[in-house]
């Protein structure tokens, strides 16, 4: 388990700071930004809400060995931990799925601006520009985006109040479920040779883009590995549409 403090804090950006970004061309996809929002957590049984345990990803559309997971997350919560959204079931892309808080980049606006917008859109919370870590890695999407991830300090007393247009449920998941001994996993598929990444969270698995930004926030933030890339991982069949 992750202690949520000073020490932390500084650790992560100076561990952002040491990270030669990769961009992407965005050529004729939108630009995006989305956000690991790190927060404080009780240790608590986080259930997940049974109305959305199947709502989004079928299991069974799942590639490689989903023996043991079912896609319920529970228990997974105590100290540093990051925002988890599930997406509102009527949204028009990737419906029900995990994600972190984000969206498209407005005309002018800077990726930290953006990333700092959709937190308070999406949860209700504002946060000051100071609050910015640092960013990873541009990753390119399946369905047109290119994702700038924006690492974010949220407070040790932070108060969500999810926008239900946008934002089925939002978990505080433990940092320490991102350093598992079973994470990350990886899969292949017949339409791709690039490998699907995998990380286990609680008895579900989150997948890219999430799962690819999660994977590198680990090694390059948490880790302290820089230059680790993730450009490279796919993302399964039912979240390239």
């Amino acid at each position: 388990m992750f202690s949520y403090g000073p020490e932390l804090r500084e650790s992560i950006r100076a561990n952002l700071a040491q990270h030669s970004i990769l961009t992407i061309p965005v050529d004729d996809r939108h630009r995006a930004a989305v956000a690991v929002v790190v927060v404080d957590s009780d240790v608590v049984a986080t259930v997940d809400d049974a109305e959305y345990s199947t709502a989004g990803v079928d299991m069974r559309d799942v590639p490689g060995d989903i023996a043991g997971f079912d896609g319920r997350i529970e228990g997974v919560s105590g100290g540093a931990a990051f925002l988890l959204c599930r997406r509102a079931a009527r949204m028009n892309r990737h419906a029900g799925q995990w994600a972190l808080p984000g969206g498209k980049i407005d005309l002018g606006e800077s990726v930290e601006a953006a990333a700092l917008r959709e937190i308070d859109e999406e949860l209700g919370v504002r946060l000051d520009p100071s609050a910015v870590l640092g960013r990873l890695d541009d990753y390119g999407t399946r369905s047109g985006f290119v994702i700038t991830p924006i690492v974010v300090w949220g407070g040790d007393d932070v108060e969500l109040v999810p926008d239900p247009a946008e934002v089925a449920q939002v978990l505080r998941i433990g940092l320490h479920e991102l350093c598992r001994p079973d994470s990350p996993r990886f899969v292949t598929i017949p339409e791709s040779d690039r490998p699907v990444v995998q990380l286990p969270v609680g008895r579900d698995l989150i997948h890219a883009p999430t799962g690819a930004v999660l994977l590198q926030f680990r090694w390059v933030g948490l880790d302290g590995k820089a230059g680790a890339r993730v450009n490279d991982l796919e993302q399964p069949v039912f979240a390239w549409r």
